[in-house]
């Protein structure tokens, strides 16, 4: 059973989740060569502050 997690910075839509979902457990199914019932998908909210990018918070402000 494939488990993908996926880790986004919180403020995604449930819809942009939805068709994450339904695209990567698509092509997921495909390339594995299983059923799509077998592809689990897990959100992974990450905080702002939580995230750094380039050396700095996500949360700082942009210069």
């Amino acid at each position: 059973m494939p488990i993908i997690r996926v880790e986004l910075i919180e403020g995604r839509t449930i819809e942009q989740k939805r068709e994450f979902a339904e695209v990567v457990t698509r092509e997921a199914a495909r390339i594995l060569r299983c059923t799509p019932d077998a592809i689990n998908i897990l959100f992974a909210p990450v905080a702002l502050n939580e995230w750094a990018i380039g050396g700095k918070l996500a949360s700082d402000p942009k210069e």
